[in-house]
């Protein structure tokens, strides 16, 4: 027994595909998948369906328990299943797809549509459903309107339209009904025997927790600003190393999270883009020009990032796109602020840090003489006689040679 409940994503498409692997080494009879979802990702639906079609055992789809739905992404897997079952008080359906989270496309008008790509969506999505209504013998007519129109239907009107096999409260009593009936797998037909079956459920392992916390694109948004501002952190004070560990951690596992979600090129792109100009602003004197543009880059690529079919399944927060890009303007305007700091502080090194400073006359012939200078003996040159001992301001630097002039005694 598995549950496909919640968004169809990468850790439910991992989980149901190694329950199946399960339950063929453990010897099971049959797969029971408890389904109850709003749909979610076509790359992850796809996988399911995949699996299902090619498992070695039948796999029988429960939409249940009462309350429970088989919407978008839950039909087809339910037309892939080897019988499909349904409880009262379910429904499945409404599976027009959607794009980046913009609205469905108008039902009937898909041939007509001003959008070429929601019209390959839409004739792509019918397809696939029509070929899958006739590989299991059920309503294709049916189907074609759940895509175009949006249709749904309730537990006993699928039954009757020949979209579901059997209506059953409970699991118990789906596996009587569906003892003595014959299903065709990829290996060729077998006939069930179900009746009194002992029930083992699968639940999903660490992994699959983890991979359902991982392949989140917010988190995947926040562990790539904190793998880049850690990486840069480090960079700035080598040594410290707390940052650039966990920066770098930080960033493969958001890109891990990336790797398992329908990302765009585009909002990549813009994302790394944004990363690297407000990155280049700590290293480079644009006075903001380059983290305003990053921040600006960053947000449009996260808004384009993932192209998801089910809105609110899989789509990133805008609240949070707004305080990641709040942070990394303060960010951004923080190394600004240091570098104009920076720039209207007294020089500390070279040259131009010795002009000003006193010195200590060593020895002195004439117009020049040697000076004693933070430590350091040096060639100076004056307009007035000094005697070793004097102190002496310097007033310029000629190559190797300072020029300086007589120090006034201190006062008293």
């Amino acid at each position: 027994m598995l549950r496909l409940d919640g968004a169809v994503g990468p850790a439910a498409a991992d989980h149901l595909k190694r329950g199946i692997a399960a339950a063929h080494r453990d010897g099971a009879a049959v797969v029971v998948l408890q389904i109850d979802t709003p749909g979610g990702l076509d790359t992850s639906m796809r996988e399911i369906v995949r699996a299902i079609t090619a498992a070695p055992l039948p796999v029988i789809a429960w939409v249940g328990p009462a309350g429970a739905r088989a919407a978008s992404a839950g039909t087809f897997i339910v037309y892939a299943s080897h019988l499909a079952a349904m409880a009262p008080g379910t429904n499945l359906g409404a599976a027009t797809p959607v794009a980046l989270g913009g609205p469905p496309v108008e039902a009937g008008r898909a041939a007509s549509t001003p959008d070429p790509s929601a019209a390959k969506a839409m004739n792509d999505a019918v397809a696939y459903l029509r070929s899958l209504a006739e590989l299991r013998g059920r309503n294709s007519d049916w189907g074609e309107r759940a895509v175009r129109d949006a249709a749904s239907l309730a537990a006993p009107q699928a039954l009757a339209a020949g979209v579901v096999e059997i209506v059953a409260e409970s699991v118990p009593a789906l596996l009587a009904q569906a003892d003595g009936r014959s299903v065709k797998l990829a290996a060729g037909t077998v006939t069930l025997h179900t009746a009194g079956l002992a029930l083992r459920h699968h639940e999903a392992d660490w992994r699959t927790r983890a991979l359902a916390v991982i392949s989140n694109p917010n988190l995947a948004l926040i562990l790539m600003a904190i793998g880049v501002y850690g990486l840069l952190f480090e960079a700035m004070s080598p040594g410290a190393l707390v940052p650039g560990v966990v920066g770098a951690i930080s960033l493969l596992l958001g890109l891990y999270a990336l790797s398992t979600l329908p990302v765009t090129v585009a909002g990549l792109a813009l994302l790394l883009l944004g990363l690297a100009l407000m990155i280049a602003e700590a290293f480079a004197a644009s006075f903001g020009v380059l983290g305003l543009g990053g921040v600006v880059a960053f947000v449009l690529g996260a808004l384009l990032l993932v192209d998801t079919e089910v809105p609110g399944a899989v789509e990133v927060s805008l609240p949070l796109v707004a305080g990641l890009a709040l942070a990394c303007a303060a960010a951004a305007l923080l190394v600004v602020r240091a570098a104009l700091q920076a720039r209207r502080q007294q020089p500390r090194s070279g040259t131009p840090a010795m002009l000003g400073e006193t010195a200590r006359v060593l020895d002195w012939a004439g117009s020049q003489g040697h000076v004693l200078l933070q430590g350091e003996r040096w060639r100076a040159v004056a307009e007035a006689p000094l005697a070793p001992g004097d102190g002496v301001h310097v007033l310029g630097v000629d190559g190797l040679t300072l020029r300086v002039a007589r120090a006034a005694p201190p006062p008293g």
